[in-house]
């Protein structure tokens, strides 16, 4: 009978989450309602997970209090997606609980799951029954329940696993989207994933990974000196071209002084990647040939360095002083998506939407580069805006989250940002903006489903407007019929068609003559996204 837990066991849990985790990303992900590819649960609570696990990877400690504050600090800043803000809350409230704890009997622990809990619900601004914070709420009442009388952890651990299965299996009823679809919620699942983990743990059985075990690994740079980079300097720049440049003789002398050579170029403009020594004489030479608009240079040995000694990955280390009042931070996928918002005027861009949503850290850091006092976060989806929220308490800067859930919504709030305005105005106009589109997205589905009312196919087109399922179809010719008979109750005055990485502009074109036979008074755009997943994103206004 084990009745404390302390830093060992407790390392354990961790690792055995992430284990289970891993091993059951794709039937977590299997329960995602929508079968839409967004992998959206399973992977999100694994990779939270996961960075805990590497995080006290190789790492000792003298307390329970220590390792979950580790814990709760690497699931805050790795939390992806709603279901990964959640458990990573989850876990803060454990270890704000067990903070300068050395073990954690039954009374303490099942009152640090209670703390978690807590800190989830508060966390969700309509917390929805039928979800993991059901599970994980009637979980720890087991737990408390049992702690009046009990000492044995693992007996404890044991009723609040039976409980929570129960409270799974209710989810069904609870919920009625999770009716409807005729499966339990995922995020719950996850949820009862993770207390047999802890129960083995506590056990002294040790779930092995589908990965070997190993938590996963980045790149080893200390096998390598800093010495042995040839060109020291990272540098881009971008060039405004006076009149018909020719730049033949310009690429031949980047390639004569470095390497890593990348240039691109159109009617107007030029810019250069190249690793060189001279990154000043580069830009003088530059200057030849155009009006230097814009240049960035990263010392690529000192970087190394940083890396070498564990600092690259610390937010802190890349911090803009504050130039102006305000900046823009904004989330998306797609070299035209984001060409679209760099043309916008936004700072910066972190990387992500569906299938890949950018963890609190990724947001972070590009908050944190915004040479700005106060930062707008545009998070264009809404299992990112949890994790955009979770960047407010962790940076000196003042964030402001604007909920933008499309991407469509997040272009017509930038279109509305006038920095001259107040905090206010600014926040007021922005959201103003978004309510104002209207969002159609078209993908594929991951798998057959039957979903209120609609039997669907894998691989059959999918069309949502403003979130809801319009339905399925084998031809996108009748789908484009059915969303012109859904958009026109709506007047539309504006369409602007964002076409994927997967999608021809022929194709798009096609889409574009469709909607405009439908609505001639409309004025219709065309526009290369470059988006992965969907193959159209629509905005209606």
């Amino acid at each position: 009978m084990r009745e404390y837990i302390d830093a060992a066991v407790y390392r354990d849990i961790i690792l055995n989450a992430n284990a289970v985790l891993e091993n059951n990303i794709q039937l977590i992900n299997e329960l995602n309602v929508f079968p839409v590819p967004d992998g959206d649960t399973g992977t999100n609570m694994s990779l939270t997970m996961g960075a805990a696990a590497e995080a006290i990877s190789g790492k000792q400690y003298d307390s329970l209090g220590s390792i979950s504050d580790s814990v709760a600090s690497a699931m805050l800043r790795g939390a992806r997606g709603n279901s990964g803000v959640i458990l990573s809350l989850l876990f803060r409230g454990i270890a704000k609980r067990l903070k300068g704890q050395e073990t954690a009997d039954t009374k303490l622990f099942s009152a640090a799951l209670s703390d978690g809990v807590d800190a989830a619900y508060k966390a969700v601004m309509k917390p929805a029954e039928g979800t993991i914070l059901t599970v994980s709420r009637v979980a720890t009442s087991s737990a408390i329940e049992f702690s009046k009388n009990g000492s044995d952890l693992e007996l404890m651990i044991s009723c609040a696993l039976e409980s929570a299965e129960e409270a799974l299996a209710d989810t069904i009823n609870l919920n009625p989207v999770l009716a409807k679809a005729g499966v339990v919620d995922a995020g719950g699942k996850g949820y009862v994933f993770i207390l047999e983990a802890m129960l083995s743990a506590i056990a002294g059985k040790l779930i092995e990974s589908k990965l070997g075990g190993k938590v996963k690994e980045g790149t080893h740079f200390d096998v390598f000196s800093s010495e042995e980079i040839e060109f020291a300097y990272d540098t881009v720049f971008i060039v405004r071209k006076t009149g018909n440049t020719e730049l033949s003789s310009f690429r031949t002398y980047l390639e004569s002084i470095g390497d890593s050579l990348v240039m691109s170029e159109d009617d107007n403009i030029f810019k250069v990647h190249v690793h060189t020594n001279i990154p000043g004489t580069v830009l003088l030479e530059a200057a030849n040939y155009g009006v230097l608009e814009k240049a960035d240079i990263e010392n690529m040995r000192t970087q190394h360095d940083e890396l070498v000694a564990g600092r690259a990955h610390e937010e802190e280390a890349v911090f803009a002083p504050a130039t102006k009042p305000f900046g823009v931070v904004a989330v998306c996928a797609g070299e035209g998506l984001e060409g679209i918002f760099r043309e916008l005027g936004v700072d910066t861009v972190v990387t992500g939407g569906q299938t890949m949503n950018p963890s609190t850290a990724d947001i972070l850091a590009e908050i944190n580069k915004t040479p700005a006092e106060t930062v707008f976060v545009l998070p264009n989806n809404k299992n990112i805006i949890m994790a955009a929220d979770q960047c407010v308490p962790l940076t000196e800067k003042k964030v402001v989250v604007v909920p933008s859930k499309t991407v469509p919504q997040g272009i017509s709030a930038l279109i509305s940002f006038d920095d001259s305005c107040t905090e206010e105005e600014i926040v007021a106009a922005m959201r103003e903006a978004t309510e104002s589109v209207h969002t159609a997205l078209i993908t594929y589905a991951a798998r057959d489903s039957e979903f209120d009312g609609h039997t669907i196919h894998a691989g059959e087109y999918l069309m949502l407007l403003d979130g809801s399922l319009i339905g399925s179809f084998s031809n996108i010719e009748t789908l484009f019929r059915e969303l012109s008979w859904s958009i026109d109750e709506l007047s539309p005055a504006v369409i602007s068609i964002y076409y994927g990485e997967d999608t021809s502009e022929e194709e798009a074109q096609k889409a574009g003559d469709w909607l405009g036979e439908c609505f001639p008074d409309a004025e219709i755009s065309i526009v290369n996204g470059g988006q992965p997943v969907y193959h159209y994103m629509i905005s209606v206004e």
